[in-house]
């Protein structure tokens, strides 16, 4: 399952990347923890992430796979039911920025088997998810 989304933030490019990047428990809707588990920065770098949604708790061991500030950023993050591609790309627009959000999903298991039967309907709510985050993220750069 593949989804976009993008949003355009009145804010310089540089800290749009770096508060994206650097401060996903602050902005985000789901993202509950979000921690460094090795001390590279950038590409390489390891973190520890958990979202808590609607009552379920997921949880992820991710790696930054590409970092070129402020253009772009690419995290993928194994998790037990799914593993996901996260990419952002960051463009400046006359003293604006911007952010367009790509995600891949690669069900496992049982996930599979329930992405046959309901995959619209997940892809909507997870097009939802994306366009919400992307708002968050902008009432929070934005506003303070």
């Amino acid at each position: 399952m593949n989804i976009t989304g993008s949003i355009e933030i009145n804010r310089p490019i540089e800290e749009v990347f770096d508060y994206t990047n650097h401060s996903v428990e602050q902005w985000s809707l789901t993202v509950v923890e979000d921690r460094p588990t090795n001390s590279i920065e950038g590409k390489g770098a390891t973190f520890f992430c958990a979202t808590q949604e609607r009552g379920c708790r997921m949880e992820f061991d991710g790696v930054v796979t590409q970092w070129d500030p402020p253009n772009r950023s690419v995290v993928e993050m194994i998790g037990k039911n799914f593993d996901l591609r996260i990419e952002y790309r960051f463009q400046e627009i006359r003293g604006r920025t911007r952010v367009t959000q790509s995600s891949a999903a690669n069900m496992k298991g049982f996930m599979k088997i329930v992405m046959y039967f309901i995959g619209w309907l997940m892809a909507r709510q997870s097009a939802r998810a994306v366009d919400q985050e992307l708002q968050s993220l902008k009432q929070k750069m934005e506003n303070g």
